[in-house]
């Protein structure tokens, strides 16, 4: 028998990118890390906001 390959299981994977930023706690005055997974396309604007 014939083995048949399946492309659609290869482009269903996404690349993604885990974003981690430290912040300055306005209550505590203490910094703590914020971690987040996303598309590489969405890192910088999560590095601009407060």
């Amino acid at each position: 028998m014939a083995k048949k390959a399946v492309a659609s299981l290869q482009t269903g994977s996404k690349r993604l990118t885990k974003a981690i930023k430290m912040v300055k706690s306005p209550k505590t005055g203490a910094y703590m890390f914020i971690e987040s997974v996303m598309a590489p396309e969405f890192v910088d604007d999560f590095l601009k906001t407060k």
